[in-house]
């Protein structure tokens, strides 16, 4: 089994308790562990995997509470950084159809240094770039071009979500997608919303998306499509893989679910960049995943809710 390195924010999502409403009513509000990176570590994991977080949080209690939450769910901490910058925050209000609204504040996500003697552990393993803050300046956005190239260089497996988020680039779409370019040419798999696809590739039809960011040198794309499943597209076309229903009562956490329980199997295999390139059992892959996905909607919070393997 190889190990999967998750680089990117460990978070404090404060979900607001008057669900159905955005957070303009919000009063109060439950603390839970978040971060899309540190999200998809802890759905590796309770899958069976064996997840490494790459990631900094605060050396206060929000900071402590993340490492206790990780730990518990299997996942080694042992590359994550303190800083003494604040643990940073995520306030999120959960709408009637499941739909989110955040605000974030972000802290000591951003102060993660790059460490040469981890780029060389990457050698032959799987790294999964899903940081929605990575591009927003400061040592981690340093870090994470850096692992980047360790992990090109190490023959690894590479996997890249951008996490879009709307509140945390203001209107400046055009700097965030330049941003992205490397990593989707240097990625073997790449995970999408529909949006984030069609804003990566400037195109108004989704076929037509994928096909750009082919070219762009992305190998296998999935694009999470809700309720309606997963397209995966590969450079021999494009087949829509049906999810499975569910009850959605909060999205949080769907997509991580989805491509940590897809990051999961191909560590099980022999070459996961082999397992990709079939066509059938890259499709069955997937649909264990929408599973995975599915189920996380049922309940609130992310990590709370991820599945392990007797729930799929």
């Amino acid at each position: 089994m190889k190990k999967v390195y998750c680089i990117g924010e460990l978070l404090i999502d404060f979900v607001a308790e008057n669900q159905g409403k955005d957070l303009t009513q919000a009063v109060q509000f439950t603390k839970k562990a978040g971060g899309a990176p540190a999200n998809v570590a802890c759905a590796i994991s309770k899958l069976g995997g064996s997840a490494v977080f790459v990631g900094a949080v605060g050396q206060d209690a929000f900071g402590q509470f993340l490492m206790d939450t990780l730990m518990a769910h299997g996942v080694d901490v042992s590359t994550a950084q303190r800083s003494q910058t604040f643990t940073t925050l995520a306030f999120v209000s959960i709408a009637s159809d499941g739909e989110r609204d955040f605000v974030f504040s972000r802290g000591a996500d951003q102060t993660l240094s790059y460490q040469s003697s981890l780029g060389k552990q990457l050698q032959d393993s799987m790294v999964h770039f899903g940081a929605a803050t990575s591009f927003l300046g400061g040592p981690l956005e340093d870090a994470y071009g850096r692992y980047l190239i360790d992990a090109q260089a190490g023959d690894c497996t590479i996997c890249f979500d951008p996490n879009f988020r709307t509140d945390l680039w203001k209107n400046n779409e055009t700097e965030f997608v330049q941003k992205c370019l490397p990593f989707i040419a240097a990625a073997d798999l790449c995970k999408f919303s529909h949006e984030e696809a069609l804003l990566l590739s400037g195109k108004k039809e989704l076929s037509a998306a994928c096909a750009y960011l082919h070219q762009l040198g992305c190998p296998v794309i999935c694009v999470t499509l809700g309720a309606e499943g997963t397209w995966v597209s590969t450079l021999g076309g494009g087949v829509l893989v049906p999810s499975v229903a569910a009850k959605a009562v909060d999205t949080t956490g769907a997509g991580d679910a989805f491509i940590g329980c897809l990051l999961q199997q191909l560590a099980e295999t022999e070459s996961p960049k082999k397992a990709l390139a079939q066509p059938e059992l890259l499709r069955q892959m997937v649909a264990k995943a929408n599973a995975a996905g599915a189920f996380t909607t049922q309940k609130f919070g992310a990590i709370a809710a991820l599945p392990t393997q007797a729930d799929l």
